[in-house]
């Protein structure tokens, strides 16, 4: 029984307690000595005394409570106006105790979250900076010294034009591949989805590519033959969009004589997973978890020398994920990296011979993407 009583229950009994025994005490010397004492009218003067100083005690704190705990509610927002009621907040010093630590922690949580944006968007920005700066003043560079007279050697003209022609190349693919990841993000690039063949597709990644991997002797090719198609569902010129920028990574990273391999293996009833294997430079551990970054780069150096916009693993992560897929990363540094991703598998029943030439004569017409 002691347990349901608040806290501020007991101290408005026994405040009374103590002020009704007092009381009494006065007013029963006072009847002694006046040689009128009556216990009946005692004991009733008593009860009476006692149960009104417990009320006014107790009125009196749940309004001194009251005030200045709606105060505080008021101040930081601790709940909403509809669960602010006076026998919930003035009667259990505890509870509002455990909605003070709540909050608290609630808040600090908060914090550190803000902490960790604020430090991403500075370094977000200054990567940005970084970026744009690095075309912009080659092209201005070579832009004056045409301006100065360069112009008028046209051996040395076509050079710088054409030099100047590449960076503004670069600037364009950074703006298209941050449209793309801010579309991706807010959901307004839309997916149409459709029936492929997912071999065919990686065939003709391997086809696009295949000179830029023998300028460093890597071999394009799958872990074994697929004689027969292997029809997914999901966006074709996205899908192919991955595929290209793990791909064209895989040969950026990838060893002199070495091999760039896709398998695609069946995962559950209606999901393949897509593995793209290189024995190149691999990644370190500590790299792994910000891999897919906005302009993130493992090797600075190296990946400014190769070109590209540094978005491409952010763009492969943003369109697996609007697909509701998943897509994973196995490294050993010095030995080789492998990308992989789900995808969704189309049912066999839909496998019907007169839909493969529309598959085979579509023609596709996706912007490749390079990082």
């Amino acid at each position: 029984m002691a347990k349901e009583f608040k806290r501020s229950y007991k101290f408005a009994f026994y405040t009374s307690l103590f002020i009704t025994i007092f009381v009494s005490t006065s007013v029963a010397v006072y009847q002694h000595l006046s040689g009128n004492l009556n216990w009946n009218h005692l004991l009733i003067f008593s009860a009476v005394c006692y149960v009104f100083a417990f009320l006014i005690i107790q009125l009196r704190i749940e309004h001194f409570i009251y005030k200045r705990v709606k105060a505080v509610y008021d101040k930081v927002s601790l709940l909403e106006s509809s669960s602010l009621k006076q026998d919930q907040i003035t009667t259990d010093m505890a509870t509002l105790t455990k909605e003070v630590e709540k909050f608290a922690e609630g808040k600090k949580l908060e914090i550190e979250a803000l902490r960790i944006r604020e430090n991403y968007r500075k370094e977000f920005m200054g990567n940005v900076s970084h970026e744009l700066k690095t075309p912009l003043f080659t092209v201005q560079g070579y832009i004056l010294t045409l301006l100065d007279g360069a112009i008028k050697d046209k051996a040395v003209r076509e050079k710088y034009l054409n030099r100047a022609s590449k960076g503004v190349e670069r600037l364009i693919y950074i703006v298209r591949d941050l449209d793309m990841i801010t579309k991706l993000e807010t959901g307004d690039l839309h997916l149409h989805k459709e029936r492929f063949n997912i071999v065919d597709l990686i065939q003709s990644v391997f086809d696009l590519f295949e000179m830029k991997a023998a300028k460093k002797n890597i071999s394009l090719t799958f872990d074994t033959d697929y004689p027969t198609p292997i029809w997914v569902h999901a966006d074709k010129d996205r899908i192919q969009q991955v595929l290209t920028n793990l791909v064209v990574n895989s040969i950026k990273y990838g060893k002199r004589d070495g091999t760039t391999e896709i398998s695609i293996e069946d995962l559950i009833k209606n999901k393949v997973i897509v593995r793209v294997t290189d024995n190149g430079e691999g990644i370190e551990q500590k790299n792994i978890p910000r891999l897919f970054e906005r302009f993130y780069r493992v090797d600075k150096s190296g990946s400014r020398k190769e070109g590209g916009s540094g978005l491409g693993l952010s763009i492969v992560k943003h369109i697996i994920e609007a697909h509701n897929e998943k897509i994973y990363v196995e490294s050993d540094f010095g030995v080789g990296s492998e990308f992989s991703f789900t995808i969704e598998k189309e049912e066999k029943s839909k496998d019907k011979p007169k839909e493969q030439p529309k598959e085979t004569t579509k023609k596709n017409n996706s912007s490749l993407k390079f990082f």
